[in-house]
């Protein structure tokens, strides 16, 4: 029997535990009105709704309009992924052209999706992709500023200026969208901000995503703001950093020594996260959820176990921040830079979420996978996937006789 889950609102003197006190509905009922058992469950795309139409999954339209900013992105493809799978409407901007979200046709039934160019400088053309959305979801973010060269009257007569700014990217574009938001009177807004976001970080990548919420809290006061921890996937540049690295180097920093902490957590939880929020997003408005691995580890054991899975076996250097920031002035310059100062500040920091799970646990603030019924998949589950692409004749050769 196909179920749909229906919110009651949370009773202080009967709650046994906090995810109840958060309003997180643990009741579904049946078609018949039957109460059915479940698990912190939350109302889901996946399941008939009564003004569903369609023969169920892809094929169906699941009443839902969600517009996406940075859906071309790393993350974006995931959130897509699970729109896409569930008959969601989806409105997708990109600033290229055709060909920079061609990866994301094949998701959408035919006519599901709609495809828009648009400027991060030009107003209107964001509220048209806007439209007439119930949902808008920002992914937009970038970890390094783009430049390119201009001539200019004194020698060495060219100069690098800066096309996109971190500023922009992470604090100018999500306000610009949550005032669009608040005077389209779109209903909810999901803006990605990161677990690192600190107003007195070094890094003004962590910084600027600081900047970034509160310019979006104070233009739409309702919004959910959603913080992952650093992500890892097939196309992240965490794992890969440290495997590209090794292939292209005989040497590969560590900065400080590689003892600061993070806390990954796989791109598909964070993407699953923000798709059952879209599920109901009323239930998250004005609310912060906090997305993280199930373990923290040093950069330095995130290397070792990169070069573990790989074979690779580079020279691992434990090197001042200060020294390897003149390598970074150097690097900053490529088309997608494998290392910039900036990132040299953010490695030499923890990246970890603001509280351990007791904490979170013990309040009822902050929302975290757990409350939605998610639970985050340990790196060692994944990470072979992806990364024994690096090893010198693959896996196979592993195999004695197996050509």
């Amino acid at each position: 029997t196909t179920t749909t889950t229906t919110t009651t609102a949370p009773n202080p003197t009967t709650a046994t535990s906090p995810h109840l006190s958060r309003g997180i509905s643990t009741t579904s009922t049946n078609r018949d009105g039957d109460a059915a058992s479940s698990h912190k469950t939350l109302p889901r795309v996946t399941e008939r709704r009564p003004t569903e139409t369609g023969r169920g999954g892809k094929a169906s339209d699941a009443g839902v309009k969600v517009c996406v900013f940075g859906a071309t992105g790393f993350l974006g493809r995931y959130v897509c992924s699970g729109l896409g799978s569930n008959g969601v409407l989806t409105y997708i901007g990109s600033r290229g052209d055709e060909f920079e979200y061609r990866h994301l046709r094949t998701i959408f039934e035919l006519g599901r999706a709609k495809y828009q160019f648009y400027s991060s400088r030009d107003r209107q053309s964001m509220a048209d992709l806007i439209a007439d959305a119930d949902v808008v979801v920002n992914l937009v973010g970038k970890y390094y500023e783009t430049k390119a060269l201009e001539n200019t009257d004194k020698f060495p007569y060219l100069h690098y200026k800066v096309n996109t700014s971190l500023a922009e990217a992470n604090v100018t574009v999500p306000q610009t969208i949550a005032e669009l938001c608040k005077e389209m009177q779109v209903d909810n807004l999901i803006h990605v901000s990161s677990a690192a976001a600190n107003p007195n970080s070094s890094s003004e990548w962590a910084r600027t995503k600081h900047q970034g919420e509160q310019a979006v809290l104070e233009a739409y006061p309702w919004a959910t703001i959603v913080r992952p921890t650093q992500m890892f996937g097939h196309e992240d540049k965490l794992l890969n950093w440290y495997a590209n690295m090794a292939s292209r180097l005989p040497v590969v920093p560590l900065v400080d020594g590689g003892h600061a902490l993070t806390q990954p957590v796989w791109v598909d939880d964070v993407a699953k996260t923000i798709n059952r929020i879209i599920d109901d997003p009323d239930k998250f408005e004005g609310r912060r959820v906090d997305v993280f691995g199930p373990q923290d580890y040093s950069y330095k054991e995130l290397a070792k176990f990169v070069y573990d899975i790989t074979g690779l076996d580079p020279v691992l250097s434990e090197i001042p921040a200060p020294v390897v920031k003149y390598a970074a002035n150097v690097l900053q310059y490529q088309g997608e830079p494998h290392l910039t100062p900036d990132m040299v500040d953010l490695m030499s920091e923890d990246y970890l979420p603001e509280m351990t799970p007791e904490g979170y646990d013990a309040q009822s603030q902050v929302f975290t996978m757990k409350d939605l019924g998610l639970e985050a998949t340990p790196i060692e589950k994944v990470a072979f996937k992806y990364l024994h692409r690096y090893r010198t004749g693959g896996h196979f050769i592993l195999a004695e006789g197996y050509h």
